[in-house]
């Protein structure tokens, strides 16, 4: 029964992330679809306005359903809702800054099926590491998938992502009815209450910053790493969905026999391992002399990533009490979704003012320095204490 509703979760979080990555190979595109003229500047803030949607209403999704003591209703609104959003973005004939607003609109509602699921498959045993290692697997599989396949679809039409993420979250909202809600007791806190449990748990604060460090690479190589890899190396929305896909695909195997390992081993010899080299190989993609080599580089951070994410997500559940997974969890996707952000924008940025050697360099420097200062403070975290 359990590997079951595991296997059904994870498809939860598998179909939201697919949705989500379907537009990153085709970003320009699609934006330039609504009639931006700087579409690189564009594509940057059309995806961060789904991030800034989920640093805002992550902690608002998870602190409703601790209230609640339910997890399943909340998903399902969130999967519908978010579902219609991508459809008014398919059909949308408005100005740029009206699309934006749409894109906010969806990517708060988006963001309370992807978190809560999550938070489901920490309320399903005691198993953590397994767990979330696969959450990780769902998540990794569907950005591997959504990367190729949205270069596809956007080879057809720029809005065809669109489309198709609309139909793939009415199934997640379809795949959400059918599991049973194993969610802990409502606690009946307001809104404010919940949300300074985050503060009351300091130890949080080490897996959110890995978390950070995870999807800021994640953003970088979303926004960056498309437009690097379509001009430094000549490659087609297709093509350079299929490169990313190298990063994602070892991301995604490597998931869940990582996770099951930190079952094993602990959380903190993973997360040390990954992050001491995670920055250094995001570097050498960018110092690649040639596009082999680079898409090489790709496969390394991906098992890198791979090795650390379970274990940092499984961190959170070790820390967390019951009746505060919801908003735990979505403390992480917060966290995450600004290392996201700052990989988009930051990088974007950097990016534009200069090159692409120096937005590596920044990004791989950045990496390296918040993984020697969050790295002391694990060492000393004792999940049990």
């Amino acid at each position: 029964m359990v590997t079951r509703e595991r296997g059904a979760l994870a498809s939860v979080v598998f179909t939201v992330l697919f949705a989500q990555v379907l537009l990153y190979p085709g970003a320009a595109d699609v934006v330039a679809s609504f009639g931006a003229t700087d579409t690189e500047t564009a594509s940057r803030w059309f995806l961060a306005a789904e991030f800034g949607a989920f640093v805002a209403f992550a902690g608002v999704w998870g602190v409703a359903s601790d209230r609640a003591g339910r997890r399943v209703p909340f998903i399902v609104a969130g999967a519908l809702a978010g579902s219609l959003g991508y459809a008014a973005l398919a059909l949308a004939d408005v100005s740029f800054g009206a699309v934006l607003a749409l894109r906010v609109a969806q990517g708060a509602a988006t963001i309370g099926a992807f978190s809560l699921a999550m938070t489901m498959l920490m309320d399903l045993s005691d198993d953590h590491g397994k767990d979330m290692g696969a959450a990780g697997i769902a998540i990794g599989s569907g950005t591997a998938l959504g990367a190729p396949v949205g270069g596809q679809l956007t080879e057809l039409d720029p809005r065809a992502p669109l489309a198709a993420g609309a139909v793939v979250l009415a199934v997640a909202a379809a795949l959400a009815v059918r599991i049973p809600d194993r969610a802990p007791d409502g606690h009946g806190d307001p809104l404010r209450r919940g949300l300074r449990t985050l503060a009351d748990r300091p130890a949080l604060g080490v897996p959110y910053a890995f978390g950070f460090i995870d999807r800021f690479t994640a953003g970088f190589f979303a926004l960056v790493g498309t437009l690097y890899f379509r001009n430094a190396f000549g490659l087609d929305a297709g093509a350079v969905g299929l490169t990313l896909g190298l990063f994602f695909a070892p991301f995604a195997l490597l998931q869940y026999p990582f996770g099951r390992l930190s079952d094993r081993v602990g959380r903190t010899a993973p997360i040390a391992a990954g992050s001491a080299t995670y920055g250094l190989a995001v570097l050498g993609v960018g110092l690649a002399p040639h596009l082999r080599v680079a898409q090489g580089g790709m496969v390394v951070v991906g098992v890198l990533g791979a090795l650390m994410a379970p274990a940092t997500m499984a961190l959170v559940t070790d820390l967390a009490a019951d009746s505060e997974r919801g908003v735990a969890m979505a403390g992480f996707n917060a966290a995450g979704s600004l290392g996201f952000l700052a990989g988009i924008v930051g990088g974007g940025w950097v990016a534009e003012q200069h090159d692409y050697l120096t937005a590596f360099l920044v990004a791989g420097g950045a990496e390296l320095a918040l993984a020697l200062l969050a790295l002391p403070a694990l060492v000393r975290l004792d999940p049990d204490a």
